[in-house]
């Protein structure tokens, strides 16, 4: 298993500040931080919705490629937030886990925490496993 997950990111993983920290193949669930960029502030000056609704969007992902053995990637088709506190501009700890999956449908979810462990929103993903962009078939 080569593990992609923990050394390749997209162009907004790294945008996002995005670093590995772990992955429990039992619960197959991947950890990850994210440091967010100043820009990513709200008028409120915490984080934009839409944004960490990106970082839920990218841990969950990489659950299911970890799960996957890096062989697939999900293509959502839907995705579903709660936000229950502001997100600050620091680092934030989000934990991503497939639910379920299959050859044709996958069931994510995610949370994202504060430094201090406070849930700060969750996510529930629906998709469609597909072929890693570029890798074999």
């Amino acid at each position: 298993m080569s593990k992609i997950y923990e050394t390749q990111r997209s162009p907004s993983a790294r945008l996002m500040g995005s670093q590995f920290v772990s992955f429990d193949a039992d619960k197959g669930e991947l950890t990850m931080r994210y440091t967010p960029p100043p820009e990513f502030a709200s008028p409120r000056g915490a984080v934009q919705g839409g944004l960490i609704a990106g970082f839920l969007d990218e841990v969950m992902g990489g659950a299911l490629l970890a799960v996957t053995d890096d062989q697939r990637l999900p293509l959502n088709l839907d995705m579903n937030l709660s936000f229950l506190r502001m997100v600050p501009l620091e680092t934030i700890t989000a934990k991503g886990r497939v639910v379920r999956h299959g050859r044709r449908v996958a069931f994510l979810e995610g949370e994202l925490y504060d430094k201090d462990g406070n849930v700060l929103a969750r996510a529930r993903s629906t998709a469609l496993p597909t072929p890693v962009p570029g890798a074999e078939a």
